[in-house]
């Protein structure tokens, strides 16, 4: 089996984060013996490279033999539609599918692939596609996993006896509420809690597992997700989450003590944050998420190639 997976959205040396769950799903695929070829196109410099990057896929499809290409987000999949020698998949990974000017172009691309896959079954009903697999995006539990609270503090250089309150993420991003996780914490402080705020933005993804278990509880207040990835990472470590309800968070988090969803309001927020470090333990979310571990998803998105081809075959 050969892929092209086609992105706008992938690492680079300037922006190690962008991307990074792509490159996990690539490698994963490699993994399970499927012969992946990447092809990124950095829009970050400009935005006129998303209808320009049409050219390098077409010559890529000229010049390579492929079983399917797969597109992820939903201007790679209408760039990628524009060729018709393979089958597409396509995954929606976020809120586009859910709100705004995106959302009727999501609806469309997903009827003009082979397949579409969406990482949360809110997604699914949004772009209301009955054959739309719901596939999450994997985690690597073997970077996120439990570590002493002790050593990760020590290696961050952060305090080793106040509550830490963990952020992970865009702070510039208005979806993400950032703002109200800086409400929380004041409210914490005038309540007389010695805590501090941690922010792990444009930090090394191999950092991220240190911040979670150095800290003592992750929030995230987002206003729209498709399926955070940061949500099932906290898992993987045993780390408690505040999260409101989006995309599958509801789901991720059924069954795992110490977690809490809340409200879009920084007191309900300060209150669930002191309610966590109050109790003072780890989770057990990582026995609880073995689900997404990336092997597994892995698996689930080849058994999706397999369908493409067996229908292409008949």
């Amino acid at each position: 089996m050969r892929v092209l997976v086609f992105t706008h959205m992938y690492p680079v040396p300037q922006h190690p984060e962008n991307g990074v769950f792509v490159q996990q799903q690539v490698l994963s695929l490699r993994r399970e013996g499927v012969d992946v070829d990447v092809l990124h196109v950095d829009v970050k410099r400009s935005k006129w490279r998303y209808p320009a990057s049409v050219v390098p896929l077409v010559g890529q499809v000229l010049r390579e033999r492929y079983d399917l290409v797969h597109a992820h987000y939903v201007f790679a999949g209408i760039v990628a539609r524009m060729q018709f020698r393979y089958p597409l998949v396509i995954t929606h990974h976020g809120d586009e599918t859910l709100h705004g000017w995106q959302a009727p172009l999501c609806w469309a691309i997903s009827r003009l692939a082979s397949r579409t896959i969406v990482v949360s079954e809110q997604m699914k009903q949004a772009i209301g596609l009955e054959s739309a697999m719901v596939v999450p995006c994997g985690v690597d539990f073997d970077l996120f996993r439990p570590i002493p609270q002790e050593e990760a503090r020590a290696r961050l250089g952060l305090s080793p006896r106040k509550g830490l309150v963990l952020f992970v993420g865009d702070v510039s991003k208005r979806l993400k509420r950032f703002d109200l996780v800086q409400e929380a914490v004041r409210r914490l402080h005038a309540g007389g809690l010695d805590v501090d705020l941690v922010v792990a933005h444009k930090q090394p993804y191999e950092s991220i597992p240190l911040y979670m278990n150095a800290c003592d509880v992750l929030v995230l207040p987002s206003e729209w997700e498709g399926s955070p990835q940061v949500v099932k990472e906290a898992m993987a470590c045993n780390l408690p989450v505040v999260c409101t309800e989006v995309g599958d968070v509801a789901e991720v988090l059924a069954g795992v003590a110490g977690c809490h969803i809340c409200r879009r309001d920084a007191e309900d927020i300060a209150a669930k944050v002191a309610q966590v470090l109050e109790r003072r333990e780890r989770t057990n979310g990582r026995e609880r998420t073995r689900r997404y571990d990336l092997p597994a998803i892995a698996r689930r998105i080849v058994q999706v190639y397999e369908d493409v081809m067996g229908e292409r075959a008949r």
